[in-house]
């Protein structure tokens, strides 16, 4: 599937269930129905993976858990605060980086709109391929 129409399908999933449920509820929540409809969509979703971390020779099996990864491409972290906090961003980039992914999605059902809460971001770093 192409990436770009993947991005389409999850942010209208999302935009979908801000409509529907407003902001407010707990990151879980969000989570797991997000989750639920884009499996239903077809979609393989992992949720609540975990990524190891090395750096110079020390490896944390569970360095980080991502919120949703969909068809191995795409990286879905959901927040639900008042405000965005540029560390999300910061956030979302290093998980791309670091699992080697192009694109990922930040989901903030915390803001009034989703428009406001969604954000796309890019991953420019090219890992040195072997």
């Amino acid at each position: 599937m192409e990436i770009e129409h993947l991005v389409s399908q999850c942010v209208d999933k999302g935009y979908r269930l801000h409509r529907d449920l407003g902001p407010g509820l707990l990151e879980n929540v969000y989570e797991v129905l997000l989750f639920e409809s884009l499996r239903r969509d077809g979609l393989r979703v992992c949720r609540q993976g975990t990524v190891a971390v090395q750096h110079e020779g020390i490896v944390i099996e569970n360095g980080f858990r991502f919120d949703l990864l969909v068809e191995d491409k795409l990286l879905i972290e959901i927040k639900c605060t008042e405000r965005h906090a540029r560390v999300h961003a910061k956030q979302v980039l290093t998980y791309l980086r670091l699992m080697d992914l192009r694109i990922g999605l930040l989901m903030n059902f915390g803001m009034g709109t989703f428009k406001e809460g969604v954000q796309r971001l890019v991953n420019n770093y090219e890992r040195a391929r072997r």
